[in-house]
């Protein structure tokens, strides 16, 4: 008889309007078999970190979109990027002990299938594992993607980067300085402005909390204007970011967290700009990236061994607290990448 564990798992209760809570979800425990069926093309995984990514929000509502942010259906396992390691395969690429990342359960162990799934095998363990939920993994891809493709940056641009000190944030900044651009971020809190100037190389960044206009803060700290602008935040910080762009610029748009929560999600005033500067505004999302990840590991993984590139997590310990750490994105609870271990 096939050996059968306890499998702690977090179950989103149900669909949630505005902000998300702990007890919109709960933990619980399942059990299940550490050998496959006969003849499953599936692969049996234990998970070892699970990434908080803000997007997962847009899963917990009815209305996420289709195709990139596909609902999860109420009392189910949430689904979200994270670190794993096979325990079981039929599957000749996929052997047992293989350490993987991708799509998986918040649950101890899940089922994944290889066959409609993209999972990246994991070959470089000389860096922490959990680089593969936050630099090596999504953020890293979504911030290499959005910058060098998207906004094809050139030495001397002004740089905007919003939600500076998040997973994808903290890269882009680097990223830009390396190109040798001058970068501004903004950040929520005295603590994360200092990090983004101390820890990450910002040339400035400020806390969008303090004083009220956005758009005057922009002309303080980037008074040439603004050439890229990577937009994590949407709503007021976007608006204010269109009528600083210069001639030209650029601006990926790769989330707007400050409208996930919303029922009626805030419109944009300063459009105009877009026509009268010549701005190009583009949406991505990380798969468009994939075929590049290769040459993604080839640039970042020398940086990080030569400590060029530094990157800040917050590990919560234990499914039981992924909850909290979930919903802690959207307060800035966290410092840094959101893990759980």
């Amino acid at each position: 008889m096939a050996t059968q564990v306890r499998n702690k798992q977090v179950i989103l209760k149900h669909h949630v309007t505005g902000f998300p809570k702990e007890s919109d979800m709960e933990v619980k425990e399942g059990i299940i078999s550490l050998k496959l069926p006969e003849g499953s093309e599936a692969i049996l995984v234990k998970n070892l970190y699970l990434s908080c990514d803000p997007y997962m929000r847009l899963r917990m509502d009815p209305r996420g979109e289709p195709g990139t942010c596909d609902p999860y259906p109420p009392s189910s396992v949430i689904v979200g990027f994270g670190v794993s390691k096979v325990v079981d395969s039929n599957q000749a690429e996929f052997k047992k002990g293989d350490l993987i990342w991708g799509l998986t359960g918040w649950e101890e162990y899940s089922l994944l299938d290889p066959l409609t799934q993209t999972l990246f095998h994991i070959e470089h363990t000389d860096v922490p594992l959990s680089y593969y939920t936050g630099i090596l993994g999504m953020p890293g891809l979504t911030a290499y993607g959005g910058f060098y493709e998207v906004c094809s940056p050139k030495k001397g641009e002004y740089v905007f980067v919003s939600a500076a000190s998040g997973a994808v944030g903290q890269l882009v900044g680097q990223f830009a300085k390396a190109t040798g651009c001058y970068v501004v971020g903004s950040a929520g809190s005295k603590e994360k402005v200092e990090l983004l100037k101390n820890k990450f190389g910002f040339d400035d960044a400020f806390n969008y909390k303090e004083g009220h206009d956005l758009n005057a803060a922009l002309k303080r700290y980037l008074p040439e204007g603004i050439d890229i602008y990577f937009e994590n935040v949407g709503g007021e910080m976007l608006d204010a970011v269109l009528v600083n762009m210069r001639v030209h610029g650029r601006i990926a748009a790769c989330g707007m967290i400050s409208q996930y929560n919303l029922e009626q999600p805030e419109g944009a005033h300063n459009l105009f700009s877009v026509i009268a500067k010549r701005i190009r505004m583009e949406g991505f999302v990380v798969s468009d990236y994939y075929p590049h990840y290769n040459k993604f590991l080839d640039v970042v993984l020398p940086q990080i061994r030569e400590g060029k590139i530094v990157y800040l997590e917050d590990i919560a310990e234990g499914l039981e607290n992924g909850p909290a750490a979930l919903v802690g994105l959207f307060s800035g609870r966290n410092i840094g990448k959101q893990v759980v271990a």
